[in-house]
């Protein structure tokens, strides 16, 4: 592909938002051609109006894209696809959270999610090429979950191993993978 259809990689952050150290804050600054779905003001945990803030980045942006999601972004991802209007070269989704089943201490609980359009997690073949990214010992979503995910939406599976919730907290600022995973989609 020349530059003039190298996809834009759109970052689908998770619901803590941006945060500088991210490997998904690090990864845009590295990338040509790249935008982010900016965080919410208000209604800040329901799943339609963080759909719609990734449908509205989408709306912004001409030519191919590929879309790198993190955590609860990966279910906006699904949740969005579900309606798409536009086409999707393809998505790198990383350690989604499983928010059908509680979660830890300080993240929203089942009902708060439920309330909020979270459930049901979309389960149908996702309608682009996708690789879903999962570790063995995240504490937001046991491996045998995501990788049933995986199979449903029709994902490459990654056995990343022990990476926790590949987030800052786990130790990850850079994750390298990351441009590997891009180029197999581009």
């Amino acid at each position: 592909m020349n530059s003039h259809t190298m996809p834009t990689v759109v970052m689908v952050p998770g619901l803590r938002g941006h945060v500088a150290e991210h490997w998904q804050t690090l990864l845009q600054k590295e990338l040509p051609k790249s935008a982010c779905v900016p965080p919410l003001e208000h209604d800040t945990l329901s799943c339609a109006a963080r759909v719609a803030a990734l449908d509205a980045t989408l709306a912004e942006i001409d030519g191919p894209v590929i879309l790198v999601a993190h955590s609860a972004g990966v279910m906006m991802t699904v949740q969005w696809a579900q309606h798409r209007r536009r086409e999707i070269h393809g998505a790198v989704l990383a350690a989604p959270a499983d928010l059908e089943t509680p979660l830890p201490a300080g993240y929203p609980t089942l009902e708060a999610l439920a309330q909020n359009g979270w459930h049901p997690i979309p389960r149908g073949t996702l309608p682009f090429p996708s690789i879903v990214a999962a570790s063995r010992n995240d504490p937001l979503a046991r491996f045998e979950r995501v990788s049933g995910m995986a199979k449903d939406w029709g994902s490459r599976l990654v056995d990343l191993g022990d990476v926790g919730h590949l987030n800052p907290a786990s130790g990850f600022g850079e994750w390298k993978m990351a441009h590997r995973l891009i180029q197999e989609l581009v």
